[in-house]
């Protein structure tokens, strides 16, 4: 496995610095086209999803039936695992689970998020770069890096189809270059067989939609002040978790591409200092003001510090 991913590392690298590529406006056009195919066209995706926690191998079909996308994820190896799309539906079948239903515009845990943005949005905070082209899975491919101005965030490496504009690879890349997950397609079908082999999925009885709970909303006496650019409040809630006595305050936001949470309780005799990442999720807590603060999600741990260091607490009314 290590060798696998000094391998992965090295091609990455050399896509960053052999090439000396200036920003393309024409790329984010690209990667705008990747987003409706991949919401539009009728395909089968064989692909391998790489991390630091191993390799799983995965089919991916989506086709629109009645303008409603219809959509199955299917892990090829080891428990059957799978998750089905119908219309804003989303349904997870996994052994010893009881299956259960979320709403929801993609499946999330298929392509990379990457695939859906609204590259329009992005614009003002990112670089669509172009660095040439590449064969995947026999396909000639478009590669275009996307990297956000500020140096602050994660950064991806794409490989996009010339003649269908789906993704064959998407590479997330940390601030040293160094590979944190890669998606790689190995086979792709575009026609309509994949339609008839979704037929019966149209069909079938899904389990019904599970309602969550949802956080009391109020006022909070905080919050941070600065975040990385182009990033906005999403959604804010207080809950009482279970596992805890005292409710926790939430605010979630995203730049459209990468999301986090800022998340405040009182401190207690157990909270303290601490970082953690694993692939591309980090978790820092920063004990202040008699107060634990910590921040979730998809950022560098050195850009998720400066979040919680920045917060700033204004004096109950």
């Amino acid at each position: 496995m290590k060798q696998l991913w000094c391998a992965m590392s090295f091609v990455a690298t050399g896509l960053f610095f052999s090439v000396n590529a200036s920003a393309d406006v024409s790329s984010g056009a690209l990667l705008q086209q990747m987003n409706v195919a991949s919401q539009s066209l009728n395909y089968e995706l064989s692909f391998v999803s790489i991390n630091k926690q191993g390799v799983e191998s995965l089919r991916y079909r989506h086709v629109r039936l009645n303008d409603q996308p219809l959509a199955q994820l299917l892990q090829m190896d080891g428990p059957r695992r799978e998750v089905v799309q119908r219309g804003n539906e989303i349904s997870y079948f996994e052994p010893g689970l009881e299956p259960f239903t979320l709403n929801g515009n993609f499946i999330v845990d298929s392509l990379p998020s990457l695939v859906y943005t609204d590259f329009k949005r992005l614009s003002p905070y990112y670089d669509f770069i172009s660095v040439g082209r590449t064969r995947i899975a026999d396909r000639l491919c478009e590669v275009i890096r996307v990297v956000a101005r500020d140096g602050t965030r994660y950064s991806y490496i794409v490989w996009m189809d010339e003649e269908t504009r789906l993704p064959m690879r998407v590479d997330l890349l940390d601030r040293d270059g160094e590979t944190l997950e890669q998606f790689r397609v190995i086979a792709v079908t575009v026609n309509g067989q994949v339609t008839n082999s979704m037929q019966t999925l149209a069909k079938a009885s899904l389990p019904p939609l599970l309602s969550l709970p949802a956080g009391d909303k109020v006022a909070f006496n905080w919050e941070p002040a600065w975040l990385p650019q182009g990033f906005s409040e999403v959604s804010s809630s207080r809950r009482q978790l279970p596992t805890m006595d005292m409710p926790v305050e939430s605010r979630l936001y995203s730049d459209g591409l990468f999301s986090f949470s800022v998340n405040v309780n009182r401190a207690n005799q157990n909270s303290a200092d601490q970082m953690l990442r694993t692939g591309r999720r980090t978790v820092s807590t920063t004990v202040r003001d008699n107060a634990e603060i910590t921040v979730v999600g998809e950022l560098p741990p050195q850009t998720a510090k400066r979040i919680a260091d920045s917060l700033k607490f204004r004096a109950a009314q």
